[in-house]
Parts: structure tokens; C-alpha cells; sequence
């Protein structure tokens, strides 16, 4: 569902971050699930609030097609979104760079592409225009360091 609305998604996501300002450093949108990295403004932890309104407003954009337990239902949720995100503090360059590769890798981690650069809804592609990562990073070596 994500990559086939990847543009209501993307709206989402821009309509929160004018309201609620973070940066994205790193970002891949697989078919079920996505991953980022983000940082928001100094004082500002708040990233349950950007969340809920990125789901919020994605949702809201979808036909109620999917199936709901009772319990979505009385709560008024929808059956797209899993309730809770795991979130990490970045530690330091280190820790930073190992949770890009990891997220840059997914989409080969989870057998989409047999290249990073082959999947297209990933923040990958800018990095490589600016330098960051080469455009053949993760064609295959890779596989045997990000793989389960």
C-alpha cells in the first residue's frame, strides 16, 4: 500500500513537516513498512505527534477497504499502520552511518531488488547526487553484512 500511494504518503509527510519542522536524513518506503531518520529542531523530542499526523493524514486519503479487529474499530483506527514505531537516538558518526546503510539496504534485505540503487522510493538517490554514497554501493558484496 505504501509504495502504490508513495504520493499521498509523500504529501503527508510534507504537509507535517511545514506544521512540525524535522529534517529527514535518510528514508526508504517499502511495500509494508518504511524506515527513516530523522532529526528534529533542538528541545523538541516530540516524534510520537509527527507520526500520528503523518499516518493520520495518509489514512484519511485511503478507502476503508481493509479489515479491522473490533478493537480498531472501536477505537477508530485504521487496520493500515501498526500502533507503535521503534525509535533510536543516534549515538554518534558511527551509529549514524550504520543505521543509513542499514535502511538504504532494506529494500535488497528484503528481496524487493537485487541493488540499492534498483528501488526507487529511498532517500539513496539524493545521497548519491551529493556524493554520500557511490552509485554502485550495495550492488551485491553488501549482501552478506545487512543480510539476516
Amino acid at each position: 500500500m505504501l509504495v502504490e500511494r508513495i504520493e499521498l504518503l509523500r504529501a503527508a509527510v510534507q504537509t507535517v513537516k511545514r506544521s512540525h519542522p524535522f529534517i529527514i536524513h535518510g528514508w526508504v518506503v517499502l511495500p509494508e513498512h518504511l524506515h527513516c531518520i530523522l532529526e528534529l529542531p533542538p528541545g523538541d523530542a516530540d516524534f510520537a505527534l509527527r507520526w500520528r499526523l503523518i499516518k493520520l493524514l495518509f489514512s484519511r486519503q485511503l478507502p476503508k477497504l481493509e479489515r479491522r479487529t473490533l478493537v480498531r474499530q472501536r477505537r477508530g483506527e485504521r487496520g493500515i499502520w501498526q500502533r507503535r514505531y521503534w525509535e533510536h537516538l543516534i549515538r554518534d558518526a558511527a551509529d549514524f552511518a550504520a543505521h543509513m546503510d542499514y535502511l538504504h539496504f532494506n529494500p535488497v534485505k528484503h528481496g524487493l531488488v537485487s541493488r540499492v540503487a534498483d528501488w526507487p522510493y529511498s532517500t539513496f538517490h539524493t545521497l548519491v547526487s551529493t556524493g554520500v554514497y557511490p552509485a554502485n554501493w550495495a550492488g551485491g558484496e553488501q549482501a552478506a553484512l545487512y543480510g539476516d
